[in-house]
């Protein structure tokens, strides 16, 4: 059986790299039901729909109703178009032994961080009997931030217990023996 020597350093590295391990680590980002093959097979059918359409009115020489119909088309790509600019905005929260990072981007790719040691942050909700969990905030010396405002009440539910599971954890500390 050789155990080998340690070197002197190594209990601070494992120390500093376990405190740097996160706890939790999530990303949240908006919901969008449609992707990219479907807007194009919606736009396609929405095209030929207009096209079908307008044929009897141009037939009749009442063209300019042709024209409204390509005008809903490109109005309805883009209310698609800024659909789909507003999925870029995320939220992603990680939480290891040492600090609780926010990193909030907006779809114009503005950022705003929130840092806060997980001993002084705490999980506060608002719920509301009929609908749930409407609000969830982090809260850290008399400052405190919205999370989670793109999850449904029941998604927001399930991350409140996940990142207040999260928080305790960070609380008690590094777990030197997990790898």
């Amino acid at each position: 059986m050789n155990l080998g020597k340690r070197d002197s350093a190594a209990p601070d590295d494992d120390a500093s790299a376990a405190a740097e391990r996160p706890v939790f680590d999530a990303t949240i980002t908006p919901h969008r039901s449609l992707g990219t093959n479907g807007f194009r097979l919606v736009m396609t059918l929405v095209c030929l729909a207009s096209i079908v359409s307008s044929i009897p009115f141009v037939m009749l020489g009442a063209w300019p109703v042709a024209g409204f119909f390509g005008l809903d088309v490109i109005a309805l790509f883009v209310a698609f178009h800024l659909n789909f600019r507003h999925a870029r905005a995320f939220e992603r929260i990680v939480v290891t032994p040492l600090e609780v990072l926010l990193r909030k981007v907006s779809h114009h790719g503005r950022e705003a961080v929130w840092r806060s040691n997980p001993a002084w942050t705490k999980l506060e909700r608002k719920d509301d009997e009929d609908y749930g969990l409407l609000g969830l905030n982090l809260v850290s010396r008399g400052r405190s931030v919205t999370v989670a405002g793109a999850l449904s009440p029941g998604e927001r539910e399930g991350f409140a217990e996940a990142l207040g599971a999260a928080l305790a954890s960070a609380r008690r500390g590094t777990d030197f023996g997990a790898k």
